[in-house]
């Protein structure tokens, strides 16, 4: 099927636009002037008639030769003029003795009217000839004309929407040159200020936001890769070297540990990376139901409390004896606050303290994980949240920097916000505020503790 330019297209539409406006314009022009000439020739055939009535009754009541008077007053009418007169006791004057030819085309006023007891039939007529002529010379000229205007319209159209449509081309000229090896090139903005330029600045944000994505994507992909390459090379390394040369069994299974050792860590690392990518793949589908933050928090509580024991980091929760009830995914919560938790047992010195606090409003729930761990920096503050980033000083610690990124992108799939308060040396403290939702009624709420301390 040929498709054709919206140049093209808003020609043509133009064009039959105007041809079936001019068509319309003109046929009612020429049906009302011909209306217009016709009524005005109806007055005048009547006019005459009255006049010719009054000179009829005049010259009867003079008793002079009325055929003869009438001739001459009928003489002074205009020359297509036709008249008849006829009364019921025999009178009969008609003006012209021979109707022309161009009778056919009369237009006819009629009158009875009685005088002297005696009744008379009056018939005036005029020809529409120069009307027609009148008519013949319009419809000539407007048949002549509209081709010549739509001609011309239909060019000034395609001009004009040539020159509506440049910065269209432009603009798709320059797409043309975006790649994905250029995607900082943007598209010039038209100075017209109107849809076009709206559009075009809304397709450079797009595609602002589209290279940082894959800017996004890229350091991503590099940093898993480095992150890879590490136990890679240690599971290589130590398999190489155990190969060698005969070894006792403790040294291969020493070998053997230090291979699970790194295969732990790279399974980890696997499980994480998969998990950022459900959520970014996910975030839409991601099903919830109303669910008590209390409960949660219980779970990760009851999950985590062995691994606080064995690092020996006080963990303190403050619930409140109130339901704290939002719309959430239970399985997704329940890792953002394991990720929390986890973070700040991590970061929290042997002999420490991990304080859990639900605070609720009229619109608001909010969960505070904070640590006595040493802080972190104003300048590593702003990047916590990014995928891989450790700050220098716990780049050997443990974990990859990916579980406040899935942390953060949990909290964002929930419509949450996670604000973190931190000052070098004092801790930090992360706050998670979700919006929330009533208690349904048949709800029974069960007394937990408001505070615990374990060891």
């Amino acid at each position: 099927m040929q498709t054709h330019s919206i140049r093209f297209r808003l020609t043509l539409w133009y064009a039959v636009v105007l041809t079936a406006g001019l068509a319309l314009f003109s046929s009612l022009l020429w049906i009302a002037l011909r209306h217009q000439l016709l009524a005005d020739l109806d007055e005048d055939l009547q006019g005459r008639a009255s006049r010719l009535e009054s000179f009829f009754r005049s010259e009867t009541a003079k008793d002079l030769a009325v055929p003869d008077e009438l001739e001459e007053f009928c003489q002074a009418l205009p020359p297509t003029s036709y008249v008849t007169l006829r009364g019921n006791r025999g009178f009969d004057f008609q003006y012209p003795k021979v109707v022309p030819v161009e009778a056919a085309s009369l237009r006819m006023f009629r009158r009875e009217f009685s005088l002297n007891d005696q009744g008379y039939y009056l018939e005036v007529g005029a020809s529409t000839a120069e009307i027609q002529h009148v008519l013949q010379v319009l419809a000539f000229l407007l048949l002549t004309l509209i081709p010549v205007v739509i001609a011309i319209a239909a060019f000034g159209g395609a001009w004009l929407s040539g020159r509506a449509l440049k910065p269209v081309q432009d603009v798709t000229a320059a797409a043309l040159m975006i790649s994905i090896e250029n995607l900082s090139g943007r598209l010039p903005v038209p100075e017209t200020r109107d849809e076009l330029a709206r559009l075009t600045e809304v397709l450079n944000s797009m595609l602002s936001r589209l290279e940082a994505a894959v800017k996004t994507l890229s350091q991503f992909a590099a940093d898993a890769s480095h992150e890879l390459r590490t136990p890679l090379a240690v599971i290589r390394t130590t398999a190489e070297l155990a190969l060698r040369r005969g070894r006792s069994a403790d040294s291969y299974r020493d070998s053997l540990q230090d291979v699970l050792s790194e295969t732990e860590r790279m399974t980890h690392l696997v499980e994480d990376l998969l998990a950022l990518a459900r959520t970014d793949a996910a975030i839409t589908q991601m099903p919830r139901s109303p669910i008590d933050v209390r409960d949660i928090l219980g779970d990760v509580f009851a999950e985590m409390s062995s691994l606080a024991e064995a690092r020996r980091v006080d963990i303190e929760l403050a619930l409140g004896n109130e339901p704290a009830i939002i719309s959430a995914n239970r399985p997704a919560l329940h890792r953002l606050f394991v990720v929390l938790l986890d973070n700040a047992l991590k970061y929290s010195p042997a002999g420490g303290s991990v304080a859990v606090k639900l605070d609720r409003d009229d619109s608001t729930i909010a969960v505070t994980v904070q640590d006595s761990g040493a802080g972190i920096s104003e300048t590593d503050l702003p990047h916590i949240f990014e995928r891989f980033y450790r700050a220098d000083k716990a780049r050997s610690g443990p974990g990859h920097g990916l579980g406040l990124a899935l942390a953060d992108n949990i909290a964002r799939a929930h419509a949450a916000h996670i604000e973190v308060r931190s000052i070098e040396g004092s801790g930090s403290a992360f706050r998670v505020s979700f919006a929330r939702r009533e208690a349904p009624s048949e709800r029974s709420v069960a007394a937990t503790t408001s505070a615990a301390l374990v060891r």
